[in-house]
């Protein structure tokens, strides 16, 4: 991929928003395609210049904001950034307009719930002959797209592609890294989403900041374990796709999953505390549980998330469950 080629952007949403603005200002000049399912709402931005999702920053005249499939004919790459759970049907119903040789950038971080399938496999089902990569990390919509400093990993199978990739997207405040690790990367972004959720019902709880740390870490040694189970390396989990982004999700309501957990701790139930808003941990939590006692693999804090989701556990039997587990060697 050459450094300037353009860029499609597969969603409208905040988070798609920022990476179509990362994506324009890291080479001046590029065309950015930004797609949005919805033929009204982009009508009404590309008159506008401005999205809903991010108010008050207008988009650049590079960004082409359309809701048709044939507009992405050229792009050199395609970041896929709509919610996890319909990634399969967009990448499928959109692959055919894309060149062939455009990789898919993975920018969601879930588990498929119905399949419990990682996304890039997902996406790899439906497009098996396109390159896959995969962008995850510390990072806010809102601070993307105010240009404010961000650091990212993407990682592909293939080394040059990651590299290309990262170099493309990179900009004056947007750092992209780079490695191969794809399942470790899609695994710390999708695992600290469900562990967000804990940490917020501990904050709504009212529990305490050294409850909180106690979960966190705690927490990082089930993704841990999780995602070395699942083939992920040590060094990707230490990184910012993993502990970055875990730090960055359980500490801020700006975070979606932790401010949904927040309201289930304050006693909103699971059904009514996402608000509107998309907490990608809420869809995630089952099928990482799933997958992890496939492979054997004792992930507590993410099963109670899961059983309070669900309705199966209170979060005050959640809590009581997790503080009677027998101790052991750390």
């Amino acid at each position: 991929m050459r450094p300037d080629a353009p860029v499609a952007v597969l969603g409208g949403g905040a988070w798609g928003t920022a990476l179509a603005l990362a994506a324009a200002a890291a080479a001046p000049g590029r065309t950015v395609t930004l797609w949005l399912r919805d033929a009204v709402r982009a009508a009404a931005i590309r008159e506008s210049r401005e999205s809903p999702a991010l108010p008050g920053l207008a988009l650049p005249p590079a960004i082409r904001v359309t809701a048709d499939p044939t507009d992405l004919a050229e792009a050199g790459a395609a970041l896929a950034v709509v919610p996890a759970q319909t990634m399969r049907d967009v990448v499928a119903r959109l692959g055919p307009a894309l060149s062939a040789a455009a990789p898919v950038v993975i920018c969601a971080k879930g588990i498929e719930r119905e399949r419990d399938r990682f996304l890039s496999d997902a996406v790899r089902s439906v497009r098996p002959r396109a390159p896959v990569a995969v962008l995850s990390g510390p990072s806010f919509a809102a601070d993307v797209a105010r240009g404010l400093p961000t650091a990212v990993t993407l990682a592909a199978e293939e080394a040059g592609l990651a590299e290309a990739l990262a170099f493309a997207l990179s900009g004056p405040t947007f750092r992209v890294y780079h490695g191969t690790d794809v399942r470790g990367v899609e695994i710390g972004g999708a695992a600290k989403n469900v562990l967000a959720i804990a940490a917020g019902i501990v904050e709504g709880r009212g529990l305490g900041e050294s409850a909180k740390a106690a979960l966190v870490a705690r927490g990082f040694a089930e993704l841990t374990r999780f995602a070395l189970a699942y083939g992920a390396r040590p060094g990707t989990l230490t990184g910012l796709s993993g502990l970055g982004d875990l730090i960055l999700t359980c500490a801020s309501e700006a975070s979606r999953n932790f401010a949904y957990g927040v309201r289930i701790g304050r006693g909103v139930p699971p059904g009514e505390a996402a608000g509107g808003k998309l907490a990608e941990g809420a869809f995630t939590a089952d099928a990482l549980v799933r997958l992890a006692r496939a492979a054997g693999i004792e992930m507590p804090i993410a099963e109670a998330v899961s059983a309070v989701i669900a309705g199966r556990l209170s979060v005050a039997a959640a809590a009581e469950a997790l503080l009677r587990r027998p101790l052991r060697a750390e």
